[in-house]
């Protein structure tokens, strides 16, 4: 199908983003390709972000590529990400990874887990 239309991407990523990926994967003596990012049950609003360094690809795995960094999208996170953005934030009191996330229902006091409803498929389809 030489007309199909491009995917759209599952998530975004900021440049700050980009930047800690890139740091975390150059800071190890082990050879990665990027961070994979997930989710899994836990915390007091039921589900938690997780991201693990990746060093090989698993099948069905989507690949972000932005600012010449790979993000890795575990399968059964996709329909929780889908328009996401993930950023990295620096404040008084901590740093990390942060997701700006449309299918977010509610986030527990402490930020550490959050509420997600999966994305709808026929909005998916077409927020191209």
């Amino acid at each position: 199908m030489a007309n199909a239309r491009p995917r759209p991407s599952v998530m975004h990523l900021t440049e700050r983003a980009a930047e800690r990926v890139r740091e975390i994967v150059d800071g190890t003596d082990k050879p990665l390709l990027g961070v994979r990012v997930g989710i899994k049950k836990g915390g007091c609003a039921g589900m938690e972000y997780t991201l693990d360094p990746v060093e090989a690809a698993i099948p069905g795995d989507d690949v972000v590529s932005e600012h010449g960094v790979n993000v890795y999208v575990d399968p059964g996170a996709i329909l929780f990400l889908l328009g996401s953005v993930m950023d990295y934030e620096t404040t008084k009191l901590r740093s990390g990874f942060v997701f700006q996330n449309p299918n977010e229902v509610s986030a527990c006091g402490c930020g550490e887990s959050v509420m997600l409803k999966p994305a709808e498929a026929e909005g998916a389809a077409t927020s191209a």
